[in-house]
């Protein structure tokens, strides 16, 4: 019997998976238990749709995150800081900067903000921003003395 998997189920199908297993198994255990729908032309088609849908979403997202990284890009965060000999006291955080972002109007969570080390030396970073999975800014941070 064709079945579409509707949950995830461990080492036997994914969401949206069509599979062929035993009557039995599926009658019995996954679509008793809600993992799966039988496979008939409707479900076949509510599937497709379902899909088409994401995509959609997973579009409309990725085109989000596009602008947001041109926005990104074109910002340059200057932080006014103490320091002996170019050492700064302290270091400049994640949560910093999306303070400072927010400020500008910019809506970013401090996990997205990913920096190669610790920006604690004078001078321009560059500081990654993951903004989807497949869009990714680089924002420059300057650390000036006071």
């Amino acid at each position: 019997m064709k079945v579409i998997f509707i949950k995830d189920l461990k080492k036997q199908g994914k969401v949206n998976e069509v599979k062929e297993v035993s009557d039995g198994y599926a009658i019995n255990f996954l679509i008793k238990n809600g993992y799966a729908v039988k496979y008939t032309k409707t479900s076949s088609n509510i599937l497709n749709e379902d899909i088409r849908r994401k995509e959609n979403e997973e579009q409309k997202k990725i085109l989000e995150a596009t602008k947001l990284k041109e926005q990104i890009d074109n910002i340059t965060l200057v932080f006014e800081v103490s320091s002996n000999q170019g050492k700064v006291f302290g270091s400049i955080s994640s949560k910093q900067i999306s303070e400072e972002l927010l400020k500008q109007g910019i809506v970013i969570d401090k996990k997205m903000i990913f920096s190669d080390g610790t920006l604690s030396t004078l001078g321009t970073h560059l500081v990654r921003v993951q903004l989807h999975k497949k869009v990714q800014a680089v924002l420059k941070v300057v650390l000036k003395q006071k």
